[in-house]
């Protein structure tokens, strides 16, 4: 990576980056769903597209925009075709979108990835915050999106997780440290590491394959409060078939949570 200390740039709007090819390889998706206690199994021959939350955040790493410090806080996930394990992808994105709020900016990244026919396969854009440490104290992150879950108890429960912190560490990259160094996550605010989005996405999508095999899906993911390294959630979705929401949820307060735009079997 060389001195990355002196070559960071801030985000700025319309500033373009690509990464060349990516590959989701089985073994490297069978670790790291291994680390989130999954079964790989539930994917078969196909990538867990939630792999391109990362991908894509390390895409802008790799163009010189820091994620150190930075949380996800709306996703936009869209599965246009499954992606074949070991599949090559090719990765474009944009920052279309930086805004002051009291807590710092934030900035919102449209990326996507292509096949080698140019064809669109995954979409990951998403609004993150890049908090101002001189401002920690602020609460203020802009504009909060309506609630997808308006009550948890409505929902049906599908699966149990709890995580640790050797669970967290081995999925974790680096990039972002408030995923597994305490003192870099207790600088930013929080009590300890808390997980990256695409891992808590993870769970998500693991429920949603096991029960419905999608072809295509577009989920707008809203990661409502921090999840930590030692946290217990379940999953929960919406009562019946389709679907229309999905959510991590933690006694009666909902963590994470997902509207299903489109939900595509074929």
């Amino acid at each position: 990576m060389g001195d990355r200390e002196t070559s960071w740039r801030e985000p700025s709007e319309g500033f373009e980056f690509n990464d060349g090819k990516v590959v989701v390889t089985s073994e490297h998706q069978e670790a790291k769903l291994l680390a989130c206690g999954l079964d790989n199994a539930v994917f078969g021959e196909f990538v867990d597209a939630s792999f391109y939350i990362g991908i894509a955040i390390h895409a802008g790493i790799n163009n010189g925009i820091s994620a150190e410090g930075n949380v996800n806080m709306v996703q936009k996930l869209e599965q246009h075709r499954r992606v074949k394990l070991g599949e090559p992808l090719f990765c474009q994105g944009v920052i279309k979108k930086v805004t002051e709020v009291p807590r710092g900016v934030t900035i919102d990244t449209d990326v996507w990835f292509e096949d080698e026919d140019g064809n669109r396969v995954i979409t990951a854009s998403r609004r993150s915050l890049k908090p101002d440490p001189s401002r920690i104290v602020s609460r203020g992150t802009g504009e909060r999106p309506a609630p997808v879950v308006e009550d948890l108890a409505v929902l049906e429960k599908f699966d149990d997780y709890r995580l640790t912190p050797s669970m967290v560490k081995n999925y974790a990259m680096e990039g972002n440290s408030i995923h597994y160094d305490m003192e870099a996550a207790n600088k930013a605010g929080f009590r300890a590491p808390l997980i990256g989005g695409g891992m808590g996405v993870h769970y998500l999508l693991a429920t949603l394959w096991k029960y419905c095999s999608p072809d295509e899906f577009d989920l707008d993911i809203y990661f409502r409060r921090p999840i930590f390294w030692d946290h217990v959630f379940g999953v929960y979705a919406s009562a019946g078939q389709p679907w229309e929401s999905i959510c991590l949820g933690n006694e009666s307060k909902v963590l994470t949570e997902a509207r299903i735009n489109r939900l595509v079997r074929n």
